[in-house]
């Protein structure tokens, strides 16, 4: 097994080991948010921002959107999974020292469709913390691809459910 890569020169993990997402609210002009996730601790950032973080294993979804005096001119959609200490990353703006990214979109119309998914998968009675990374993963390359995806069935959640089962 290989060892896992040094952090990125200049990224300075966390002392507690979680991973920090660093939200800014800036009414009109910044505005980050999570759409899911389960958050182990929280602090302030500032004046304009919150630190949500994150246990190793733990998957949220971070949402934002960048403004300027004629309206939205960026939107972000992303899906990351915390990773362990010493564990390679991924890195991402304002995830440090970063994660797994499952899904990142920056077009309007597929985060509406990701922020429907999303809707659908909890009005189901799951989480969407607990869906299967594998089902991020298919979205965003099925919207890679401009093709349809498959929406998360409860029979699909319960064979994740099971997978994870086995593997412990």
């Amino acid at each position: 097994m290989q060892a896992a890569a040094p952090p990125p020169v200049g990224v300075r993990l966390p002392a507690s080991g979680l991973t920090d997402v660093e939200l800014t609210w800036i009414e009109g002009r910044l505005e980050q948010q999570l759409r899911f996730g389960r958050v182990a601790a929280e602090r302030s950032g500032g004046p304009h921002k919150r630190i949500a973080s994150f246990r190793p294993g733990a998957t949220f979804g971070l949402i934002g959107c960048t403004a300027d005096d004629l309206g939205c001119v960026f939107w972000s959609l992303a899906i990351v999974r915390a990773v362990a200490p010493g564990a390679p990353f991924s890195t991402h703006p304002a995830v440090r020292p970063g994660g797994e990214i499952l899904l990142s979109l920056s077009n309007l119309e597929p985060i509406r469709a990701v922020c429907r998914e999303i809707d659908m998968i909890e009005a189901s009675g799951v989480d969407a913390c607990d869906v299967s990374p594998d089902h991020w993963r298919h979205i965003g390359q099925r919207l890679a691809a401009a093709l349809p995806f498959r929406s998360y069935s409860a029979e699909r959640h319960a064979a994740w459910l099971r997978h994870n089962e086995a593997r412990l």
